[in-house]
């Protein structure tokens, strides 16, 4: 079978062209369209499958039995058409009848052919069909070929939705759309609370026409817009309010980037060649990307992938001449903004004053939009599905992302608690910032440490609003997550000595950094270059930094020169055996030593930590803990090694209690045994920024911890009217002698004893 190029799918859109101009029926252009590609793809097979009535059926054929048309039909997810059609996805198969989804229909006489290829027709971002080949020979087709059929099918698609064959793409209009109040739930982005009115960034912009008149007329609007959204992306990225350092600087660079990508802009030359207009080559390839995304499971190349998906719809709309995105028309109320998803420069296009929230039908917690919408602080609720059959134009929204919450045309009652709930919020809000000069101390006079977590530049700022003693943890690895490429020594120290500037007199404990696993960066090869099948005891972390001491070298480095001439404290993340320690804090003596050789200003002093996430270390803590200047335990982690529970898994995300008395008996004998070897020892977990977990913690024996930013207030709230030492004895008969339910029993005794628990 010869190889379909370039100019032959050109040869088959023309024939389509003509197809669709004529005066033909819808079915008669169909039986044409399907002898056309057969015949420029010397396929001895050609079909068309349509969406009808929920099921697929078989529309128009050449080389099967012609008396199966209109009488094959196959569900959603049945057989290798029903499969394309529900996965939106390719399938390329020498040997159709050796896939696990094969059905065999015996009405259409396709047990002569092996080969079989199919690509979905796809409108609205939803199969409406399925287009497929077949071939007597056992053989894959090849790229070429798939290329040729999928271009083919977004043709196909504008011919089938102008003549009414499939069902409609689903729509979220106001005459289908439940008018009633509703309660959509979503992924914790970034807390906060919002009211305003649902405003969607932009409405997909369908294509009208797809086969070009002249070719070169398209290259030309399609360099054009190229020129214009570089343009818009480059002025954004100057007018950025967030300085010339950190995460956000690095995470609009790389938006930069991928704008002036060659390899992009080539494949809409190439789709243009093909016989497209520009509007349906930029839709063709960003069809290709979103089919890719849907085959990866790494959650940082979704996110990149996120990005070129964001700016395929700034380049179709430049190109069609529909700019009008919410940001740009102007915001005229507060608005809850509604998209799919959000590039990071997107997003700065609003008005702060005017955007109050957003809701995601996708976004993760590493993406760019996510990080940036933090630093702005606009609350960002994702992963809600059914937002555009559930949420119209012009709804009121209230959003409460700290229950994982939206309600959309609430009710009078619904809005009267959301309103006083607002009003405790903002109260105790009030009440906490009048809290920031006053020390976290019990009632019988004990100092309590309380730092906070950071991982970005202006989380620092925290530290002076929220009245915190240090950053108790700096997860250096948001720099390595939001960045192309592996971040140069000088970028990394720029940032270490920004933080240490910012932070003053104030401690800051960097851990080194913890990547891999569930945090892969796409240029760092996985062991093998293989996928882990559990990636958070996999290869990541210390693990990871060990094997990769390149990079471990040139973070030690950026560490120390940004130290110089003061205190560094380094911790190592996931350590599992003392030797670990060892070789981590080797690497970081051999490059202080080289500094030293070269004359360079080094720290003061430097105090190495690790951190107990892994619960064979605490088997080996009498080894280690000589050899510590502090310990630090990360709860989160633990508990869910303790447990073997992936705490990701929503079905087990509420089954396994921080309060359990064996996670509280395990964290006593290790807090017993650090305080034995005279080494501080604090919680840097999720864990300890819950007050009344925080209390249990007291109990232990722990004065030291490490939390999230906003949870500092309700912390120095619960910490001064704890009296330590009448929970310390309560602690220990309930651990002596486990209630039925130990967070019933501690909330009682919170109650019991005045303590501010929220």
């Amino acid at each position: 079978m010869p190889t379909t190029s370039a100019s032959s799918a050109r040869e088959i859109l023309t024939g389509l062209h003509d197809v669709m101009a004529s005066r033909l029926g819808a079915q008669a252009k169909l039986n044409r369209v399907v002898k056309i590609i057969a015949e420029a793809m010397a396929s001895e097979v050609c079909s068309i499958y349509l969406l009808r009535e929920g099921v697929l059926e078989l529309f128009a054929t050449i080389g099967l039995n012609q008396s199966a048309v209109h009488v094959t039909k196959l569900a959603l997810g049945e057989g290798l058409v029903g499969t394309i059609a529900r996965q939106v996805a390719v399938l390329n198969l020498a040997e159709a009848a050796g896939h696990p989804e094969f059905a065999y229909r015996p009405e259409t006489g396709e047990e002569l052919f092996h080969s079989f290829a199919g690509v979905p027709i796809v409108r609205r971002e939803r199969a409406i069909g399925v287009l497929c080949v077949q071939h007597a020979d056992p053989r894959a087709y090849d790229h070429l070929e798939i290329e040729a059929l999928q271009t083919v099918a977004m043709v196909l698609s504008e011919l089938i939705a102008n003549a009414g064959l499939a069902d409609k793409a689903a729509s979220a209009s106001a005459a289908t759309r439940d008018q009633g109040s509703i309660r959509l739930g979503g992924l914790r982005l970034v807390t906060g609370m919002a009211k305003g009115i649902a405003v969607y960034h932009q409405p997909r912009i369908l294509i009208e026409h797809t086969v070009a008149e002249d070719v070169e007329e398209e290259r030309r609007r399609v360099y054009s817009a190229f020129r214009r959204m570089r343009e818009q992306i480059d002025s954004m990225t100057s007018l950025a309010e967030f300085g010339t350092a950190g995460e956000h600087h690095d995470i609009l660079a790389t938006y930069k980037m991928f704008a002036y990508d060659e390899g992009w802009s080539r494949r809409i030359n190439e789709a243009i060649d093909s016989g497209l207009t520009a509007e349906a080559a930029i839709e063709r390839v960003r069809q290709r990307m979103q089919m890719r995304m849907r085959e990866i499971d790494d959650p940082l190349l979704q996110d990149r992938m996120h990005d070129l998906d964001d700016l395929s719809n700034r380049l179709l709309r430049i190109v069609s001449g529909r700019l009008g995105t919410a940001a740009q028309m102007g915001l005229h109320a507060d608005a809850i903004l509604i998209a799919r998803n959000l590039g990071p420069a997107e997003l700065l296009e609003y008005d702060r004053r005017r955007l109050k929230g957003v809701i995601l039908e996708e976004g993760s917690l590493t993406a760019h939009v996510t990080i940036v919408a933090r630093a702005m602080g606009v609350p960002v609720l994702g992963r809600v599905r059914d937002v555009r059959q559930g949420i119209g134009e012009g709804d009121e929204v209230l959003l409460d992302v700290g229950e994982g919450a939206a309600f959309v045309r609430p009710t009078a009652t619904i809005e009267d608690a959301f309103r006083a709930k607002l009003l405790v919020t903002q109260k105790r809000r009030a009440e906490f910032a009048a809290m920031r000069d006053m020390p976290p101390v019990t009632l019988d006079g004990t100092r309590i440490t309380v730092n906070v977590n950071a991982g970005l530049r202006d989380d620092v700022e925290a530290l002076e609003m929220m009245g915190a003693d240090g950053i108790g943890l700096f997860r250096t690895e948001f720099q390595f997550l939001v960045s192309a490429s592996l971040p140069r020594r000088e970028t990394q120290q720029r940032l270490y000595k920004s933080v240490l500037d910012a932070a003053g007199d104030k401690p800051v404990v960097f851990r080194t950094v913890d990547v891999g696993g569930d945090k892969a960066l796409p240029y760092i090869d996985t062991a093998e270059g293989e996928t882990e099948d559990n990636p958070a005891m996999g290869w990541r972390a210390l693990r990871l930094a060990l094997d990769r001491e390149g990079l471990m070298k040139a973070q030690a480095r950026a560490l120390l020169e940004a130290a110089a001439g003061r205190e560094l404290r380094i911790m190592f993340p996931m350590v599992s055996e003392p030797w670990e320690f060892d070789a981590a804090r080797a690497i970081v003596e051999q490059m202080r030593a080289w500094l030293a050789g070269r004359k360079k200003v080094l720290p003061t002093q430097i105090y190495y930590g690790a951190m107990l996430e892994v619960p064979a270390l605490a088997e080996t803590l009498d080894l280690l803990l000589p050899k510590l200047d502090f310990l630090s335990i990360g709860t989160n982690d633990l508990t869910q090694f303790l447990f073997a529970a992936d705490r990701a898994n929503p079905k087990l995300a509420e089954r396994y209690d921080w309060l359990s008395p064996a996670i509280l008996r395990f964290l006593r004998r290790v807090v017993r045994e650090a305080q034995a070897a005279d080494v501080p020892v604090g919680v840097c977990g999720e864990m300890g920024g819950r007050t009344l977990e925080a209390m249990a913690l007291v109990g232990l024996g722990l004065t030291r911890f490490s939390i999230t930013p906003v949870a500092v207030g309700p912390m120095k709230a619960m910490i001064r009217s704890l009296d330590r030492e009448a929970i310390m004895p309560a602690m220990e008969a309930m651990l002596a002698a486990p209630p039925p339910d130990m967070r019933l029993a501690l909330t009682a005794w919170a109650e019991a004893h005045g303590v501010s628990i929220g």
